[in-house]
């Protein structure tokens, strides 16, 4: 009988939430001249979360969920520049570099050969492959 590990990547292998919160906080920022800061953070969970069955977790859907929210909240007035610089947002978390949690590397060393080792995530695919042929 085979005895698999499976492993969630993002926060369990890798650093990944402290990337998106500070992704948000930038994107709040953008949006000060229609609301306050706590405001839209609260504003753009609920659409993300009214989005979730449509795009999965992951960036990609955060970047849709950040510009249906920048449109929400500007009442459609936002240009196409603060557009751009919510989908610049979500470019440099998607390109940012992996950073593997301590401990990581030793755990799945002494588990390799003894287990079968596998990531199960909830994350958009590519995303999740690119992280781990990045991270090694």
């Amino acid at each position: 009988m085979e005895h698999v590990i499976a492993f969630d990547a993002d926060d369990t292998l890798w650093v990944n939430e402290p990337y998106f919160r500070e992704t948000e906080d930038k994107f709040c920022a953008l949006l000060e001249d229609y609301l306050p800061v706590h405001t839209t953070g609260q504003e753009l969970f609920k659409i993300e979360m009214n989005n979730l069955a449509l795009y999965g977790y992951g960036v990609k859907g955060f970047m849709l969920s950040m510009v249906e929210t920048a449109i929400q909240i500007s009442g459609g007035t936002m240009g196409l520049d603060g557009i751009e610089k919510i989908l610049n947002l979500g470019k440099e978390l998607l390109e940012r570099d992996i950073e593997i949690l301590p401990g990581v590397v030793e755990v799945l060393q002494s588990l390799q050969g003894k287990y079968r080792l596998v990531v199960a995530t909830k994350g958009d695919l590519l995303d999740q492959q690119r992280k781990l042929a990045i991270s090694g």
